[in-house]
């Protein structure tokens, strides 16, 4: 296992204002990275409820049984999985996130190990991609069902493979192997050509999945970024273009607030953390790969509003626009990922990832390195050890703030 003792190096001088310490970091990390290992890189998805096998003839097949049992494994505020017969697995998402994470403590501590373990987990989303389409993609492990669509195991999501193509575009710029890029160049294809669009004007919307025409924000958004990002080092034209449409229509619908919906259909009319950072994410990064500027303004306002809202004076990540609770692990993590990200932007953002960071450590990461799923009061802590939810996107999120420190 690839130490994470490392020197002090590099001080920022804000690690005292009420924040986590490198050193902290690295400690967190180590008992995260040991706990991943002894567990296979395997764990629990919030959503994996259909799977299980005592209970799931009971549904019937319907839409309504079926959200009742997902539903019921995922909010019961304690892990019922092991007595529903739902195994602890790999996930793709997952598998991405720990990518990212590998690569980053590699630039962090030089240590070729985490190089060894991002090829090794690039390889394996190789080998695991969805059969059928025109290109590389990913899903779940898992039946899913949504408000508005079922989702049988295997079928590609746009955002799987968008922050599964991130990770192989960060491996093509770290280890400069051109079959990185051509994988993330093959989850464009898929994008292009299996994904159905919402047209509105002069702008468009991705469809979620290939089986129905299903948008949103965050995950339409992402799929640009993953083209736009693909474009900076290809310049194929046709990945802007659809890119540039669809950061169009986010932009389109930006509330008055600055805010965004989760989606524009009635059943989607909430505003939340982690999606509101994909959005985020998803500009920065389009901005960036296009040098297209006309989105800055949605851009800042958008990140004021997101940091003004989402965050309490010690670090604590609120879910929504409107309420803290419940605190949810992919909050914790998908905050400070996107705040470090935004560094170069806003001055503030590191202090406030630190105190994410320290208050993320010393309330939901369990003495056995793991970090628990969601705290829904002082008392009340749903403690299921989430893989891509959880452990995979704190290690990345982790990483990229020990990286920059």
């Amino acid at each position: 296992m690839a130490s994470m003792t490392v020197s002090a190096g590099k001080r920022t001088g804000v690690e005292g204002a009420g924040g986590v310490s490198k050193d902290q970091i690295s400690e967190s990390m180590g008992r995260l990275s040991d706990w991943l290992e002894k567990n296979d890189y395997r764990g629990y998805d919030t959503f994996d409820g259909l799977s299980a096998k005592y209970l799931r003839p009971l549904t019937f097949e319907t839409k309504f049984l079926r959200t009742v049992l997902q539903q019921g494994v995922r909010r019961f505020p304690i892990n019922v999985r092991p007595i529903l017969g739902i195994p602890k697995n790999r996930s793709t998402k997952g598998m991405g996130y720990l990518v990212r994470a590998f690569i980053r403590l590699q630039q962090a501590t030089g240590d070729q190990s985490w190089g060894d373990r991002a090829e090794s987990a690039l390889q394996w989303l190789v080998d695991n991609q969805s059969k059928g389409y025109s290109g590389a993609c990913w899903g779940n492990h898992f039946d899913y069902q949504s408000r508005s669509f079922y989702l049988p195991n295997g079928v590609p999501t746009v955002v799987w493979t968008s922050l599964i193509g991130h990770a192989f575009l960060d491996a093509f710029e770290h280890f400069q192997k051109d079959r990185y890029l051509q994988v993330a160049v093959s989850a464009c294809e898929h994008i292009l050509h299996d994904l159905d669009t919402l047209k509105e004007g002069d702008s468009l919307c991705i469809s979620y999945i290939p089986t129905a025409n299903k948008p949103c924000h965050n995950s339409n958004t992402l799929g640009a970024s993953l083209l736009a990002r693909t474009y900076s080092h290809t310049r194929k034209e046709s990945y802007r273009v659809l890119a540039q449409k669809a950061m169009q229509y986010a932009a389109g619908h930006q509330r008055a607030d600055s805010s965004w919906y989760y989606g524009e259909v009635a059943n989607m009319h909430w505003v939340d953390n982690f999606h509101t950072a994909y959005v985020l994410d998803s500009f920065k990064y389009y901005m960036e790969a296009t040098g297209d500027g006309r989105f800055e303004d949605n851009l800042t306002r958008g990140y004021e509003y997101w940091k003004n809202t989402f965050f309490l004076a010690d670090g604590t990540p609120r879910y929504y626009d409107h309420k803290t609770l419940p605190i949810d692990i992919q909050c914790c993590s998908q905050a400070i990922d996107t705040l470090v990200f935004f560094n170069d932007r806003d001055p503030g953002s590191l202090s406030l990832a630190l105190k994410v960071a320290k208050w993320t450590i010393d309330k939901m990461q369990d003495r056995s390195g793991y970090f628990y799923y969601r705290r829904y009061a002082p008392w009340l802590v749903n403690k299921t050890p989430t893989l891509h939810w959880g452990q995979a996107t704190m290690l990345c999120a982790l990483a990229g703030l020990y990286k920059l420190l």
